[in-house]
């Protein structure tokens, strides 16, 4: 008698390779393969141990395609659509990447940066890190999200001018005032100046401050008219520092070398770009 052999996990994720899939979820793979959810989880730990496969979240796994095998997993542009889908939560990818993606070259991009609207942990996928960041409305800035063609699908990025104020607003993630005025330098032509003041009010009052005393600082300040009186709009705004870390310690606070009256921002460090 002739038995029909049975699928296998790993015949299983080579068969999504084959189709241009990476992504599977576990309920789904049991269903395929007809088998219980402990045989499933001893299979796709041994693929992990292969570096075959990857979790990232409960339930949710990525292929790895045998060229990225040193990676330990694709890039996240190829499973980040599917991944956010998985959480039910809107998203874009932002800040350093994104600025990448709209042709910012002098940087070195650590992280693959998201932005949602609940609080997750990070997620470590082979060799990159998945940062999320936190954004209460969405809806208030969806007219500068985009849709981008990736290897597998389509993900959602930031517009080059809410990547402008995105990487004012997440300084942290920018690498420092240098790194952040070198990539508003790459991005600056690029912006128009009606979406940057339309998109300007769903940011905080100083972020408007420190990106439009920046911009104007690098020769953009044909961009920043429109975003200056759309502030202006919105009553009467204090004064800022541009770069918070210079006041940490009182006691070594460095003095001031420049009040701008027009934005009203304190400046202790001019801030250098990377050539």
């Amino acid at each position: 008698m002739i038995h029909a052999q049975r699928k296998t996990l790993s015949s299983y994720t080579s068969g999504l390779l084959s189709e241009g899939r990476v992504v599977f979820l576990a309920d789904e793979a049991e269903q395929a393969l007809g088998i219980g959810r402990g045989a499933f989880l001893d299979a796709a730990e041994r693929l992990q141990r292969r570096r075959h496969l990857v979790r990232l979240r409960n339930g949710f796994y990525v292929v790895v395609p045998p060229r990225y095998a040193s990676w330990g997993a694709p890039p996240p542009s190829w499973y980040i659509d599917d991944l956010m889908r998985h959480e039910g939560r809107p998203y874009y990818v932002a800040l350093l990447k994104a600025a990448e993606l709209h042709g910012a070259t002098h940087h070195a991009v650590m992280e693959f940066p998201v932005v949602t609207d609940k609080r997750l942990s990070g997620i470590n996928a082979g060799r990159t890190r998945i940062a999320f960041y936190y954004r209460k409305d969405m809806k208030a800035v969806s007219d500068g999200v985009e849709n981008r063609k990736t290897d597998t699908g389509a993900m959602s990025v930031s517009s080059v001018e809410l990547t402008a104020l995105d990487l004012v607003r997440y300084s942290h993630a920018a690498g420092g005032i240098d790194n952040l005025v070198t990539v508003l330098a790459d991005l600056g032509p690029k912006l128009g100046s009606q979406e940057l003041a339309r998109l300007s009010s769903a940011a905080e009052r100083s972020v408007v401050q420190r990106l439009g005393y920046l911009l104007d600082r690098l020769g953009h300040g044909d961009r920043t008219g429109l975003m200056y009186d759309a502030l202006s709009g919105r009553g009467a705004f204090p004064w800022v520092e541009l770069d918070r870390k210079e006041t940490r310690d009182p006691e070594f606070t460095p003095p001031p070398l420049e009040r701008n009256e027009h934005w009203r921002v304190i400046v202790r460090r001019l801030p250098e770009v990377d050539e």
